[in-house]
């Protein structure tokens, strides 16, 4: 149980630096086990673009493994954000750590045009 802990604390102080920052919206990424979700919400708590691995991607080559998928998932949300007219965000990590699908969704996102 130690390392559920370790994560809801970490939660929280990610949280917590983001709520000073409320002049920007927030890119929020949700990590399962098969699948990568990401989502751009304002202040109010309104989304305001999303994209996962599930649908609305082009893929042709469907043998790519979870990083990669969250790289193009990283694209594709940054593609609507900039329709959108977002172009700065504060990355929400959600209590994740920084480095493989979470970091390839920010990679994606910055690659894509968003600035955070």
């Amino acid at each position: 149980m130690k390392s559920k802990k370790a994560f809801i604390k970490r939660q929280k102080k990610v949280r917590s630096l983001i709520s000073r920052s409320f002049l920007r919206d927030r890119l929020s990424v949700f990590r399962s086990n098969k699948h990568i979700y990401a989502q751009i919400i304002d202040s109010k708590g309104t989304v305001l673009a999303s994209s996962s691995d599930l649908k609305g991607l082009n893929i042709k080559d469907k043998k790519q493994n979870k990083t990669e998928m969250a790289f193009v998932v990283g694209e594709e949300i940054a593609k609507k954000a900039l329709k959108k007219k977002i172009s700065k965000v504060v990355f929400d990590r959600g209590g994740y750590k920084y480095h493989g699908r979470v970091k390839a969704i920010a990679d994606g996102a910055r690659k894509g045009g968003l600035n955070f």
